[in-house]
C-alpha cells in the first residue's frame, strides 16, 4: 500500500518502483473519493493527472533527467490560475471561467515535473477565516467534521491534512495559509511579500496577497519554496533578489538564535489559557536548547486588525470592481428597459456572496470622500509605524514567535453571525502581511480537546532560510 512521508522518501521509492507515479496518483484519487464529504476539492483532474504520471514514469525508465518535484502530487487553491482549467475563486461570479494562462508558480511546478491533481475549495475570493464562505459549500476539518478547517485556504489545508495531496498551494492575505495550517495540524508557510510572483493569483488585496505552501514537513515546504520563488517579468512586485537553495542549506544550519516574543500577544485575554501555557512551557524548552528568548513590548497589537481590514477592504473594493457582468464571468438577466447600471447592480448582487459584498461595501466606504483621511490614510500611517517598529526588532533579534491563532478550530456555524468575532480571530497572523515579512505556522501542540495548534515564527524580509531553519529545530523539539 502506498504511503507518503516526505518528497525525499517518495523519490527514493520511485527508484525501485517503475510505475511509482501512477501508483501515487491512483492512491490520491482513491483518497479524494473516499474523503469526498470534506468538500476539499471543487474539481479533480483524474484523467490528466494519470496521463502525466504515466509520462513521468516512462521518462524515468528511459533515463531522462527528473525535475526536483518529479511525480509530486500537488493541489491548487481555487484562486491560482492553471491554463485551460476552471478557476472560480469559489464564487458564482466566476463559476464557469476557464484560465487562459498559468500562474508563474504553476509554470515553475510543472517545469520541475509536478503533477497537478485538482483545485481546492476556499472562502470566496479568499475572504474568510473558516472556509464557510464558498459558493460551493463548507469545507470540513478532517480531524472533526463538525469543525472548520480555517480559511481562506481551508480546502488546501485539508488536502494535505487528510492525505489527498502531497503539497498544496494556497494564498495568504492575512493568515489564510497559516491559520488553516494551524487548525489542521500541518505546516503553513507565507513567504516574504514579493518572494513568489503573484502573476496568475486572483487578487484580493494586492499589497498583502502572497502565494503560500502547505506541507507535511519543513523540508518539503523549503523545497517547494525554492522552486516557486524568484523574479518575474509579469509581476513588477516580485523581488529580483537571488533565491537561496533552501533545501540544501536547511540541512547545514544548526545555529542557535535570538528570538523575541510579544508580551501582549501571550497575555491577550482572547488567547486560550491552555494554549498560552503550552507556548510558555515550550519557550523554556527552546531556552534549554540554547536559544536566547526575550519578551518585547508591542503596544500596537489592538490596532493591527482594524488597520488590516481598512486597507484590505479598500484594495478589494478596487480589485473586484472588474467583475461587473460585462467583461467576463456571471451576467444577470435584465428586464426590458433596464439600463447598464442595473446590469452592474444585479450581476454583482447575484454573483457575490454576503461576505464579499460586506468587504466591498466597507472598502468603498473607507475610500469615499470625507472618510478617506479618517480611515485609509490613518491606516497607512499605522502600517508605516508597524514597519519601522519591525525593523527595530529585527535589528536585535533573528525571529519573533507568537501564537498562530487565539483558539483551536471552532464549530461550523459558531461565528458566522458575528463577523467582528471572526475578524478578531486573525489578531496574530495579519501583522506579517501588514509589514510584508515571512511567517510560518509550525504544528507542535495538541490541546486537551484533541485538536492541534501550532506556533507562529516570523523573520525579517527575505530571511526565509532562518525561518525554515528555526522551524526545523522546533519540530525536532516538538513536545
Amino acid at each position: 500500500m502506498f504511503s507518503f512521508s516526505s518528497i525525499q522518501d517518495y523519490h527514493t521509492y520511485l527508484t525501485t518502483e517503475p510505475e511509482g507515479c501512477v501508483i501515487a496518483v491512483n492512491h490520491y484519487l482513491s483518497k479524494i473519493k473516499e474523503k469526498n464529504r470534506l468538500n476539499a476539492f471543487l474539481e479533480v483532474y483524474e484523467d490528466e493527472a494519470l496521463k502525466r504520471a504515466k509520462e513521468l514514469d516512462t521518462n524515468r525508465k528511459a533515463g531522462k533527467k527528473s525535475g526536483k518535484l518529479h511525480g509530486v502530487v500537488i493541489s491548487l487553491k481555487d484562486v491560482i490560475c492553471f491554463k485551460d482549467h476552471k478557476v472560480s475563486a469559489s464564487s458564482h461570479i466566476l463559476e464557469n471561467f476557464t484560465s487562459i494562462y498559468n500562474a508563474t508558480a504553476v509554470e515553475k511546478l510543472l517545469a520541475e515535473d509536478a503533477i497537478i491533481i485538482g483545485r481546492n475549495n476556499c472562502d470566496e475570493f479568499a475572504m474568510g477565516s473558516s472556509s464557510e464562505n464558498s459558493a460551493f459549500g463548507v469545507v470540513r476539518n478532517a480531524i472533526d467534521e463538525t469543525r472548520v478547517p480555517g480559511g481562506s485556504s481551508g480546502g488546501s489545508a485539508v488536502s494535505v491534512q487528510a492525505g489527498l495531496s502531497m503539497i498544496s498551494l494556497g494564498s495568504d492575505t492575512g493568515g489564510s495559509v497559516r491559520q488553516p495550517a494551524d487548525f489542521c495540524g500541518v505546516v503553513g508557510l507565507k513567504p516574504t511579500y514579493g518572494r513568489v510572483s503573484r502573476y496568475g493569483l486572483i487578487a484580493y488585496a494586492s499589497s498583502f496577497d502572497q502565494i503560500g505552501i502547505f506541507a507535511n514537513s519543513i523540508e518539503d515546504a523549503a523545497l517547494v519554496l525554492e522552486i516557486i520563488s524568484g523574479a518575474d517579468d509579469f509581476d513588477s512586485t516580485a523581488s529580483e533578489q537571488k533565491v537561496p537553495a533552501y533545501s540544501a542549506q536547511l540541512t547545514e544550519n544548526k545555529k542557535t538564535y535570538r528570538i523575541a516574543y510579544f508580551k501582549q500577544a501571550l497575555e491577550h485575554s482572547g488567547l486560550d489559557k491552555e494554549m498560552a501555557s503550552s507556548i510558555q512551557s515550550y519557550i523554556q524548552t527552546l531556552k534549554n536548547a540554547g536559544h536566547s528568548i526575550e519578551a518585547v513590548d508591542f503596544n500596537l497589537l489592538n490596532y493591527i486588525v482594524p488597520t488590516y481590514y481598512i486597507l484590505t477592504t479598500a484594495e478589494a473594493s478596487s480589485n473586484l470592481s472588474r467583475f461587473d457582468g460585462v467583461k467576463y464571468g456571471y451576467r444577470a438577466s435584465l428586464n426590458e428597459g433596464d439600463e447598464l447600471t442595473e446590469l452592474y447592480k444585479k450581476s454583482r448582487s447575484e454573483g457575490f456572496g454576503k461576505e464579499v459584498q460586506r468587504r466591498i461595501l466597507l472598502g468603498t466606504f473607507v475610500l469615499s470622500a470625507g472618510y478617506y483621511d479618517a480611515y485609509f490614510t490613518k491606516a497607512q500611517q499605522v502600517r508605516n509605524i508597524l514597519s519601522d517598529q519591525t525593523k527595530n526588532i529585527f535589528a536585535e533579534y533573528d525571529a519573533i514567535i507568537s501564537p498562530t491563532v487565539p483558539t483551536t478550530a471552532f464549530k461550523i456555524g459558531e461565528k458566522t453571525d458575528d463577523p467582528i468575532e471572526m475578524f478578531l480571530a486573525d489578531i496574530y497572523t495579519v501583522y506579517a502581511n501588514l509589514v510584508g515579512i515571512p511567517a510560518i505556522s509550525v504544528p507542535l501542540f495538541k490541546h486537551s480537546n484533541g485538536l492541534p495548534f501550532g506556533l507562529q515564527v516570523m523573520t525579517s524580509h527575505f530571511d526565509e532560510l532562518s525561518l525554515l531553519s528555526i522551524s526545523k529545530q522546533m519540530m525536532q523539539l516538538k513536545p
